[in-house]
């Protein structure tokens, strides 16, 4: 029988590493605030609970946020429920909802709610098999949301962390909210990237904002010279050029060697992107609201083809996420989109699936995809933050995003990116896009002020600081 809950090992790190980036300053005020903590949360567990250790940016940011807790001393551990395909299509509307759009428009009644149920029931039991008196359990988005509850009933510290959310309420998201309600009532603090983003019903005093970060030491953000971005991209299809080894070597987080061994999917009207050829990016899940084939489409109508420029569109390979069973279409109406276009379009389109049998090696492909470059776009529809956008940032790429969510809380339009205030004006994309590759001082510019704006707000110290705040303030109620 299938666990309900699986543990997921997670590294040690030292936060020590960050001192050459952060300043001596800012890594007093990180060791002072572990310190604390540590003493805190001495002989409890801080869980965190999601709902895959593969695919989107929660599964990303946890080991190394952990990892840097358990470097500090506390012992803190990573939890990843199980569900069935019915289960999933479920949070699925739920994530849509909360973004305030319908997703498959399917119902949130009471067949929907006893599916739900069952599935947190068993989650519950052996999570209270775990659990003691004092521990925190951090519960992040929709899927496992009924566990607050079954923590506080093991006499922990509860807290629900929401990554996505909409700046405007509409019907989609007072659905959303009605059904996980119930969920959530009891819980000690609610945690969102933006304020906008809270519960309605949530108390204010209990709600934190604690805007994501990245870490710039993982695979997909450590540095990669230019002649291994060159050698991975060849590899894997996604560039022309010579294929110089029969296998593409890396550095995994821990140091060890890596290898590349396997191709991306391509879908594509000829030979890759000839390497000196502008490459406009978007690296997202196959989700609606990326709106992968609105910018496939605003790029072939709008950006002037005598540029040169080539666009591709890359997500992980949509049987890698257990928990987004909606991926496989959108990925279909994109490839049926594309094939509507005319053949010199497609001719620059390339859509590709990255390899998920091995996250380092699916974080290389895209590390190297990114310093490639020549524009990076997120032309999102809704976004909880967004981690793609400060991935590029730090990697002082140019980028063109919506203003929708946390995008919002990253770029300061004209400073560190361009910003689209209307996701669904396509002319204003292509302009937007033009306007980088044809002045390439400018995009060079606003890239270095990103790479500064990613180092000062978004890095773990930042996130792990403001954690510690929260951590505090719980656990001595609990």
């Amino acid at each position: 029988m299938t666990r309900a809950l699986r543990e997921i090992p997670v590294p040690v790190l030292d936060a020590a590493q960050l001192a050459p980036l952060i300043g001596p300053a800012r890594m007093r005020r990180f060791e002072a605030a572990a310190a604390a903590a540590r003493e805190m949360l001495a002989g409890r567990v801080v869980f965190n609970v999601n709902s895959t250790p593969h695919g989107g940016g929660v599964a990303e940011m946890l080991p190394t946020l952990l990892g840097y807790v358990r470097g500090a001393g506390i012992d803190a551990r990573w939890l990843v429920i199980d569900g069935d395909p019915a289960f999933f299509a479920i949070t699925k509307r739920l994530h849509h909802g909360l973004y305030g759009a319908p997703g498959d428009g399917g119902p949130l009644g009471r067949e929907e709610r006893r599916r739900y149920d069952a599935v947190q029931r068993r989650s519950a039991a052996e999570l209270a098999a775990l659990v003691r008196p004092g521990d925190v359990v951090i519960v992040h988005d929709p899927q496992p949301a009924g566990l607050v509850a079954a923590a506080k009933r093991a006499g922990a510290a509860a807290v629900w962390r929401c990554h996505v959310g909409a700046d405007v309420a509409n019907a989609w998201t007072e659905r959303a909210w009605a059904f996980l309600a119930p969920a959530l009532a009891d819980a000690d603090a609610y945690v969102v990237s933006r304020r906008a983003f809270a519960p309605p019903w949530a108390d204010p005093a209990r709600v934190h904002v604690i805007p994501p970060s990245i870490d710039p030491f993982a695979v997909k953000n450590a540095p990669l010279p230019p002649r291994a971005v060159a050698d991975v991209l060849a590899y894997v299809g996604l560039l022309q050029g010579p294929v110089r080894r029969r296998h593409v070597p890396f550095a995994r987080r821990d140091g060890s060697p890596g290898r590349i061994a396997r191709r991306v999917d391509v879908v594509q009207t000829g030979p890759p992107a000839p390497p000196d050829a502008p490459l406009v990016v978007q690296v997202s899940r196959w989700d609606r609201m990326k709106d992968m084939a609105g910018v496939m489409e605003g790029f072939a109508a709008h950006v002037d083809r005598a540029l040169g420029a080539h666009l591709l569109l890359l997500g992980p390979a949509v049987t890698g996420v257990a928990d987004d069973p909606e991926a496989a279409a959108v990925l279909r109406d994109c490839l049926d989109r594309w094939r509507q276009l005319p053949h010199a379009a497609r001719t620059r389109i390339h859509l590709a699936c990255t390899p998920m049998r091995d996250p380092d090696e699916q974080a290389t492909i895209v590390n190297a995809v990114q310093r490639h470059a020549a524009v990076v776009v997120q032309k999102s529809l809704a976004e909880g933050f967004g981690l793609t956008v400060v991935e590029a940032m730090w990697k002082a790429r140019p980028v063109v995003a919506s203003a929708v969510g946390g995008i919002r809380d990253q770029i300061v339009d004209g400073e560190h990116g361009l910003l689209l205030d209307d996701p669904t004006d396509l002319a204003a994309f292509g302009a937007a896009v033009e306007r980088l590759l044809r002045d390439r001082d400018a995009a060079r510019r606003l890239g270095a002020a990103a790479r500064r704006r990613a180092a000062d707000a978004f890095l773990a110290d930042r996130h792990l600081g403001r954690y510690a705040q929260l951590l505090d303030a719980v656990a001595q109620d609990a």
